[in-house]
């Protein structure tokens, strides 16, 4: 009778660190991007929802990211400002075009402005959860998706 000796391999999986799975996609406004780069007080609450997230904005994000930035600036917080923007440079954010007609009625509808009302549109837009540190645009967004069925 003829034995053998079988000896199993070891496995051995070398893996990039490379991303497979779509990372879930979020609408992020200024308010909660401001936070992590410029280190305001809510960075770490907002620094824990962004993370594993592909996140999303309006194109007028840049406008307001600077617009904070200039802020901090007048302040004499130039450093800062000037560190935000290069962090900012640096953000995976994938801009999207604006709906006019749809910020109007949005706008309208839950009584915010045309900007944050552009938020809750591409947020609409996309199906996706929309962070915010603004109170009112908050609760109108929580309203909508509610309205929906989606929140």
């Amino acid at each position: 009778m003829l034995t053998a000796t079988t000896t199993l391999a070891s496995l051995i999986v070398a893996e990039n660190p490379a991303r497979y799975a779509v990372e879930p996609p979020l609408v992020v406004d200024c308010s909660v991007l401001a936070a992590v780069l410029f280190d305001e007080p809510e960075r770490p609450l907002a620094a824990e929802q962004l993370a594993g997230r592909s996140l999303h904005a309006p194109w007028l994000l840049d406008v307001e990211i600077a617009s904070v930035a200039a802020k901090k600036a007048a302040a004499g917080a130039t450093d800062s400002a000037w560190l935000g923007l290069q962090d900012y440079d640096c953000v995976e954010l994938v801009r999207h075009a604006v709906e006019p007609l749809a910020l109007l009625e949005l706008a309208q509808r839950y009584r915010l402005t045309v900007y944050d009302a552009a938020y809750l549109s591409l947020a609409d837009r996309l199906g996706a959860p929309l962070a915010t540190f603004d109170q009112k645009l908050g609760r109108a967004a929580l309203a909508h998706f509610q309205g929906r069925g989606l929140a």
